[in-house]
């Protein structure tokens, strides 16, 4: 059993060491300084208290972390994104990449807000009334392969020639109808994605193409739509999942920060 001296020096190691704990500032992104924020919690275990550090005409969204404490964990990459997508369905949002610490609150003004003001500012007036959407499609399975093989007779052949024989005695004809397969899939995945950009061209400000996260993806796209048109968007893509039903199935995501149509200079930086 413990003295009441050594539970003393005990809690005053605790106490120590956590006060010996460093921070950093975390920072999410910019937004215009007349920006003001509720009670919201970012990453870091626990999370911390969301805050705004101005200069003249920005701020930056930010919240204190423990630099001992490595990020990456799918909570904390998840309370970024859904930091900055809340902060996007309100006003311009310029989001910086996941992961970005600076030393402190001064810092943050010194080296990051103060030499790229003009470039910040410049950005989120061109962003202001606009907001990003995703638009995912997915090939139904079983549709899209009868699709494939009335369209391509290799692929037809190599069907039969493998239907109710055994694995090892049709091997190289599985895997040619699988690279077969694969490649009219991804023919058709270019296809597609160029009727929908050139139907959506008249009704969105940008658009860009997003790497196939399946390979089944049939539209994998990242669109910035003026907020008064969300609507047309909307009618749009229903039209497509008219066309497309019981081919793909179709999801608009949104509105979320513009992470596909602005780079800030921290991130060109980085990518030099």
């Amino acid at each position: 059993m413990s003295s009441s001296t050594e539970r003393s020096r005990a809690a005053g190691t605790d106490q120590a060491d956590r006060s010996a704990v460093s921070t950093g500032s975390y920072v999410y992104g910019i937004v215009p300084v007349d920006v003001e924020i509720d009670d919201a919690r970012g990453v870091g275990d626990p999370p911390g208290q969301v805050k705004l550090i101005r200069h003249n005409e920005i701020a930056a969204l930010v919240s204190e972390v423990a630099t001992n404490r490595p990020l990456g964990k799918p909570q904390d990459l998840k309370a970024h994104q859904q930091l900055l997508d809340a902060a996007a369905a309100e006003v311009p949002v310029l989001p910086l990449r996941f992961g970005a610490v600076m030393a402190s609150e001064e810092s943050v003004v010194d080296e990051l807000l103060a030499p790229h003001h003009d470039a910040f500012l410049a950005g989120l007036k061109e962003l202001e009334g606009r907001a990003e959407y995703v638009i995912k499609g997915r090939y139904v399975e079983r549709a899209i392969l009868a699709e494939v093989l009335a369209e391509n007779s290799e692929a037809a052949g190599l069907r039969e020639e493998i239907v109710g024989k055994p694995e090892d005695a049709t091997w190289d004809a599985r895997i040619r109808l699988g690279e077969v397969i694969n490649q009219s899939v991804e023919a058709k995945r270019d296809a597609d994605t160029q009727a929908m950009i050139e139907a959506l061209v008249p009704r969105c400000v940008a658009i860009a193409v997003r790497e196939p996260t399946h390979e089944q993806d049939a539209v994998h796209l990242a669109v910035l739509v003026e907020t008064g048109r969300q609507d047309e968007l909307e009618q749009a893509l229903d039209e497509f999942a008219g066309q497309w039903e019981g081919r793909v199935d179709l999801r608009l995501i949104g509105p979320l920060a513009a992470y596909d149509f602005v780079m800030t200079p921290q991130q060109e930086q980085e990518g030099e």
